[in-house]
């Protein structure tokens, strides 16, 4: 059996964390999850991770300034790590919006939980 793929989830709503947890645990994922931008680069320094799921609004340092951050990352497997948007506000953006700000795909909240394992399960396949 090959090794778990590790997710690390920024964002700030403790409920959110939670529910993603169970869901990505059910699916043998290992999440670990960052409060806010500034403690993903921080674990992201200390660690690999195979996919990032990141709100967009969240204290300290946003999701787009944070993903902005990691692209231009030196470590070409962190700075290319596929990384999927996670907003409310998702009518104040275009797809190009999110695509000029790095990210790879975005999913809007409320979560539908099978949309994210089928996000998730897709970019880890490619």
């Amino acid at each position: 059996m090959s090794e778990a793929k590790k997710i690390l989830v920024g964002e700030d709503s403790s409920v959110i964390i939670n529910l993603t947890k169970n869901v990505l645990a059910f699916e043998n994922y290992k999440m670990t999850a960052a409060r806010n931008g500034k403690q993903v680069l921080d674990l992201m320094e200390k660690e690999d991770f195979d996919l990032i799921l990141m709100d967009i609004n969240m204290p300290v340092l946003d999701g787009i300034q944070c993903t902005k951050a990691i692209r231009a990352l030196e470590d070409e497997r962190k700075s290319k790590i596929p990384i999927i948007a996670i907003s409310g506000n998702i009518h104040n953006y275009t797809l190009d919006d999110f695509r000029k700000a790095g990210f790879d795909e975005f999913i809007q909240k409320p979560l539908d939980f099978d949309k994210v394992l089928a996000t998730v399960k897709k970019h880890l396949s490619l």
